[in-house]
């Protein structure tokens, strides 16, 4: 008798074992696509001063080829979402990774203002659904009690790729002399990153062949028991994309997104133009605050995850860390415009990185923490999509600001008025207490 309980509790413990390795296995190659979704985007403004110069281009024509981008984008972060929901994140990230590392490659072929516009628009149709697309994957993979950190480490891959990215493409154009070289490698380690996820990737444990029927049907236990991920209310995904909570937590993404994409585009242009940075030492200097972005991606999620452990609310411990982030974003974007010389201006951006990244994870997991597993692609892909209409008009904005006024210090102050409005959104509309939780 002595002897079959130790036997069965070491097939347990191997069990239990075997499923982490899984999880986490699955985690990997998740962070891998993610660093290279944010290596593809910002190579673009990492070669933006040289292709501004090359094809005489202004701030403002510049600025909307950046924005062209979140038109395809934006929709996408919905539609991908959605479509994840119905045909499983492994087979909509794979087409994803495809589809967006042909159109960076391809982006070696843009010949002009207008070329450049068509594939950046056409670019941005893959890059849209990996935030959704990856929340969907974390949930069927992660309970509750992780997801914080699966989605912190998962999602904080994604300034990953800024801090290889930057010096990765700076270091190619300013090597070969040819701002398309960047470009056409990183659009060949894409394609062979999307084989890599079919290969390697699943929709969940029930379908892996590496996870056993036991190590599925612990991690099922587990999602029922705290996630909640059967929706029992016969609620229509229309009815979610209007809860007054999911909009509150679009609009304060929106506030984050604004910050994110007016520095992914701008950034490396405003280190050349207004501290006469050389190209090569942008590779450098523009790499600080992804590195710092990529420790309070990470850290927020980890963070709330053990705040929740405690407190047993992790809805309101993520709300907090959203509010309280993005008041100090708004603190550190206004006191940009003070200051005129390098290493402050750098300092002050990469403190701004760093609290806004600290809100990364917190839009998506408030979403995963309140929402159930069936519609939350779709749910998340929504909340998403709103945030990223904010790449739409800043760059845009910034671009005409700079050049009708000259003034870096005035697109700073813009920003930290947004950041200040989602802050007031998320304290009036974010109540937590209205939304059923699963948790």
């Amino acid at each position: 008798m002595s002897n079959t309980r130790e036997i069965r509790g070491s097939a347990q413990a191997d069990v239990g074992s075997r499923a982490v390795k899984i999880r986490w296995f699955v985690l990997g190659i998740t962070c891998l696509v993610l660093v290279l979704n944010y290596a593809d985007r910002a190579a673009l403004g990492v070669a933006g001063s040289t292709i501004i110069d090359e094809f005489h281009l202004t701030k403002t024509e510049f600025g909307l080829i950046s924005s062209i981008f979140f038109f395809g984008y934006a929709p996408f972060c919905f539609i991908g979402g959605w479509l994840s929901d119905k045909y499983g994140p492994r087979k909509v990230m794979c087409a994803a990774v495809a589809w967006w590392s042909i159109f960076t490659g391809l982006t070696a072929a843009g010949a002009g203002y207008l070329s450049f516009l068509v594939i950046r628009f056409l670019f941005g149709f893959g890059e849209g659904p990996q935030g959704s697309v990856t929340i969907k994957t974390m949930r069927n993979w992660f309970p509750q009690r992780q997801m914080g950190t699966a989605v912190g480490i998962s999602q904080g891959c994604t300034p990953l790729g800024g801090v290889i990215g930057t010096p990765l493409v700076a270091w190619l154009v300013a090597s070969s002399g040819d701002w398309r070289i960047p470009f056409i490698v990183l659009g060949v380690v894409g394609v062979l990153v999307a084989i890599g996820w079919w290969v390697v990737v699943r929709d969940n444990p029930d379908v892996h062949p590496w996870a056993t029927r036991e190590e599925a049907d612990d991690l099922r236990n587990e999602d029922l028991a705290s996630n909640g991920a059967v929706d029992t209310t016969g609620r229509s995904l229309g009815s979610y994309l209007v809860d007054p909570f999911v909009l509150a937590t679009a609009l304060a993404f929106f506030a984050y997104a604004w910050v994110l994409y007016t520095f992914l585009a701008w950034f490396p242009v405003y280190l050349v133009d207004a501290e006469h940075v050389q190209l090569k030492s942008v590779a450098w200097v523009g790499m600080i605050p992804w590195v710092l972005g990529v420790v309070g991606y990470m850290a927020g999620g980890i963070m709330t995850d053990w705040i929740a452990s405690k407190t047993g609310k992790p809805a309101e411990s993520r709300k907090w860390v959203v509010i309280l982030g993005l008041i100090g974003t708004a603190v550190l974007l206004g006191c940009i415009g003070l200051v005129h010389s390098l290493w402050p201006a750098v300092a002050l951006m990469s403190g701004v990185v760093f609290l806004l990244y600290l809100t990364g994870a917190q839009y998506f997991l408030l979403i995963s923490d309140t929402m159930p597993n069936s519609k939350l692609g779709g749910i998340v892909g929504f909340v998403h999509f709103i945030a990223n209409t904010a790449g739409i008009f800043a760059p845009l904005l910034v671009g005409y600001i700079v050049d009708k006024t000259g003034s870096w210090a005035l697109t700073f102050g813009v920003s930290a008025a947004v950041c200040v409005a989602g802050v007031v959104v998320m304290i009036i509309w974010g109540r937590v207490s209205t939304v059923r939780q699963t948790a």
